[in-house]
């Protein structure tokens, strides 16, 4: 399913923590991984030799750690931008998921590539696994613990029933064959759009988006889940998405990056890449065909 990752390394020990929870990614048939790191410095050719001076000794050091948890790993070093060097590696390689950290309102490897972890978001051409990190008290130096993906605790899936959102579910119909046997279905009625409008006509929505949800689990059912509970909300979907996600014993979010009626930058900012920048889970994104 993503038998060739790429994981983007700043170099920090946020990484490796990212890297301690990749090896349930075997679950979902990783076998392989790609270590990028971008130096960002594309018209200053006589800095990249300190550089990577400077980034080969720890990228081998998280290759060791890889190798460990028996994945074959490779290092991807790129002197450009981190979008541009990324989405060269994502062709170069044929890879089928790409794995980021972050910490809440920036990345983990804002610092080193310039603020530029958004523009990842934006221009992603293959699913996007946002691995959480948190900042933990009472330590003298900043240290992050993440929280790790498991296909043995429930799946958050949201939907808005967009095409966008059906790719995400034939991502979630794939980990469900392969072991995942317990999700939750969420579709959230806007009301800041339906009360201006269409308030009179949000119990037709109602049961016609119940009636979705019913068809989505038998789906799942018929490929081997064992419990799908289905949720049916009237709220902000920001709010409410990250609100569920907090109640219950989830492992992650799955949701697709772009919506039924929004232009892609605008339901970037104001639904996935929200929940990206505020869940206290990991986020696995599926973006819309490009």
């Amino acid at each position: 399913m993503y038998e060739k990752i790429i994981i983007a390394s700043d170099l920090s020990k946020a990484t490796t923590h990212i890297i301690n929870c990749i090896q349930d990614l075997k679950t979902v048939g990783t076998k392989e991984v790609i270590l990028f790191h971008a130096l960002g410095i594309k018209h200053l050719d006589t800095l990249q030799y300190d550089l990577i001076r400077y980034a080969e000794p720890v990228l081998f050091e998280q290759q060791q750690l890889l190798n460990r948890l028996n994945f074959s790993v490779k290092i991807a070093i790129g002197k450009n931008g981190v979008v541009w060097e990324l989405n060269k590696i994502v062709e170069k390689e044929n890879a089928s998921l790409v794995v980021i950290g972050t910490h809440g309102k920036g990345m983990a490897f804002d610092s080193l590539i310039g603020g530029t972890a958004e523009k990842i978001l934006h221009n992603a051409h293959l699913p996007l696994l946002i691995i959480r990190l948190r900042r933990l008290e009472g330590e003298e130096l900043p240290v992050c613990e993440a929280d790790c993906l498991s296909l043995s605790k429930k799946i958050l899936y949201v939907t808005d029933f967009s095409d966008t959102s059906h790719r995400a579910f034939t991502h979630l119909e794939k980990m469900v064959e392969v072991g995942a046997h317990r999700i939750t279905l969420l579709h959230v009625q806007d009301k800041t759009r339906v009360e201006k409008h269409l308030l009179d006509r949000l119990e037709e929505f109602n049961a016609v988006d119940g009636n979705r949800l019913e068809m989505l689990k038998h789906a799942l059912i018929s490929k081997g889940a064992r419990e799908v509970n289905i949720l049916l909300k009237y709220g902000i979907p920001v709010s409410e998405i990250l609100k569920i996600s907090q109640g219950d014993d989830y492992s992650f979010i799955l949701m697709g990056s772009q919506g039924r009626g929004y232009v892609k930058e605008v339901f970037l900012g104001s639904v996935s890449d929200n929940v990206v920048r505020h869940a206290t889970l990991p986020v696995l994104l599926i973006p819309a065909l490009r």
